[in-house]
């Protein structure tokens, strides 16, 4: 299936970690130029060394996108290099385990700025473009906390809740005008962030973290944590023209963990 997405630019936040990076890589093997974003040069280079060994075109860009000041000189250095972003991935980290109450003013100020303020203030600065082409996906990656809560995650459950306002408000907007705007979700994938949470979780309840991942695989229908790459893909079809007609959506990529309709 051709997915229509050959010379395409993609800018991918965290694509230095284990879900941005999977997305990186799977945009990159339909033959997206990836701008592989992420605060740790690093894991960025890393990521981008791997797509071009496989035949894949990718540059690593230090950005910390919790820092707003940084957004209007990095978005003209992607724009002088290789044009006009066509697909942008928000998929920034999340924040330490919380309970809902006690937190400081300041500690829901830091993380709002890091997941929710600067995911709109990107997506503001490569809008205008998008609309004057005609094309445009606007992808951003959240959390199952914003269908089902997840116990101790309340910051995480709450800023990443505010994503999916923002981004179906911006659908109706943006959809006449050729862009897409979903929202996607993991559910248990198997990245460094949840053995930490797994890890966080068993010293809680004092319990070996063996004995945490096999009861949490256990409460999954498919019986097993999800592969990044299936959730990279999931992405890369969002992303595509094939997917012109999906917009406003929360797209689940969690082997049936959720509940709820």
């Amino acid at each position: 299936m051709d997915l229509g997405l050959n010379d395409k630019t993609a800018l991918v936040f965290g694509a230095g970690g284990g879900l941005g990076g999977a997305i990186a890589r799977s945009l990159a093997a339909e033959g997206v130029c990836v701008i592989v974003a992420d605060i740790d040069g690093t894991s960025a280079e890393a990521t981008a060394k791997a797509i071009v060994s496989e035949g894949g075109r990718a540059i690593p860009m230090i950005w910390d996108i919790g820092d707003i000041s940084l957004i209007e000189g990095k978005l003209a250095e992607i724009k002088a290099a290789f044009g006009p972003v066509d697909i942008l991935v928000n998929n920034t980290g999340g924040p330490p385990p919380t309970s809902a109450t006690g937190q400081s003013p300041d500690i829901w100020s830091k993380y709002f700025d890091m997941m929710v303020r600067s995911v709109i203030a990107v997506t503001d600065g490569v809008l205008p473009s998008m609309r004057e082409r005609k094309w445009g996906r606007i992808i951003t990656s959240t959390s199952s906390g914003v269908v089902a809560p997840i116990a101790n995650l309340a910051i995480s459950n709450s800023l990443r809740l505010a994503l999916v306002g923002w981004s179906k408000t911006l659908a109706r907007e943006v959809g006449r005008d050729g862009i897409t705007a979903n929202i996607v979700l993991p559910g248990r994938l198997a990245t460094g962030r949840i053995v930490f949470l797994d890890e966080q979780k068993a010293k809680r309840e004092n319990r070996a973290v063996s004995d945490v991942t096999t009861e949490s695989t256990a409460s999954i229908p498919v019986g097993r944590y999800g592969d990044p790459k299936e959730y990279g893909d999931t992405v890369t079809f969002l992303a595509s023209s094939r997917a012109s007609y999906i917009t406003g959506s929360v797209i689940r990529v969690d082997g049936g963990l959720i509940n709820s309709i």
